[in-house]
């Protein structure tokens, strides 16, 4: 029997965390594990976290990572998936937040943190998914007081974009 001792998990909503945790495997061989078939972590090194952000948390991040703890030398590695634009200070700022919200301070001052850009297609998102970006962005906000986040949100409203495959590209 053959040991893994790499692994990549994903938690995806859409699917976008999926593409990028599958070509990630591609690319290195390790296999990629939706969050709900997680094994048993402890002899796992490096672990690879991808996950989709959503309503200011990361898809069952907290819950795959639940009572674990990294052992001497493990590196955990984790990998944010979300509509905004992972380049801008304000965003990352916000996704920081979220994972010290979701994870132990030990593991969270451990891991290697990575923020990707997922596809934008409004009409495969959920209408509460859909209302919660709109409420976000737009609530009571002139135009003239809008950051680049709801100036993205505006421009790309009911258009399609997928920055998965131009970042797979580059992994």
């Amino acid at each position: 029997m053959i040991l893994i001792k790499s692994i990549i998990l994903y938690g995806s909503h859409y699917g976008s965390s999926r593409r990028y945790a599958q070509k990630l495997s591609e690319q290195t061989n390790i296999p990629a594990v939706c969050y709900k078939d997680t094994p048993s972590l402890s002899d796992k090194n490096p672990i690879i976290y991808l996950g989709s952000m959503y309503a200011g948390g990361i898809l069952e991040l907290k819950k795959t990572l639940h009572g674990f703890s990294l052992r001497d030398r493990q590196k955990l590695i984790l990998v944010t998936v979300n509509l905004s634009d992972p380049e801008l200070q304000e965003n990352q700022k916000n996704i920081r937040r979220s994972l010290q919200k979701q994870l132990p301070a030990e593991l969270y001052n451990k891991a290697k943190i990575f923020h990707l850009q997922g596809p934008i297609n409004y009409q495969k998102l959920s209408l509460l998914h859909q209302t919660m970006m709109l409420h976000r962005s737009l609530q009571n906000k002139p135009a003239e007081k809008w950051n680049k986040e709801d100036q993205a949100f505006i421009e790309t409203y009911d258009k399609q974009g997928d920055f998965v495959e131009m970042h797979c590209n580059q992994l």
